[in-house]
């Protein structure tokens, strides 16, 4: 089973949809990451200002924050590898990351 794991800035809630001024990426993304979890990937998304603990006891990520600070957030790992970095994946990169964990079956979910 592949997993991704999402450590988001600070945010107002857990995924970052509420509030007057949702950003039309995160509401990209999170519905990205509920069709992924439907077919089989675990999705594990972690919320600096809600669960710092998720953090700080993740070796990689506690070494990016100490170097670089909260701006490089997001940090997205698959499998444990870091694959973004300071940015939600686009609206063109999106299909690339169904092929990535269903294969081509899940490519036009």
């Amino acid at each position: 089973m592949k997993t991704i794991q999402v450590y988001d800035p600070p945010m107002c809630c857990s995924t970052g949809i509420c509030g007057p001024d949702i950003d039309p990426d995160l509401v990209n993304f999170a519905a990205m990451l509920s069709q992924l979890g439907a077919h089989q990937v675990k999705i594990e998304r972690y919320n600096l200002g809600q669960q710092p603990m998720a953090f700080a006891q993740n070796e990689a990520v506690k070494a990016i924050l100490e170097k670089e600070g909260t701006e490089a957030l997001p940090l997205i790992f698959w499998d444990g590898e870091l694959h973004l970095q300071g940015r939600y994946p686009t609206k063109a990169e999106r299909p690339a990351w169904f092929i990535a964990a269903l294969g081509t079956k899940g490519a036009a979910s």
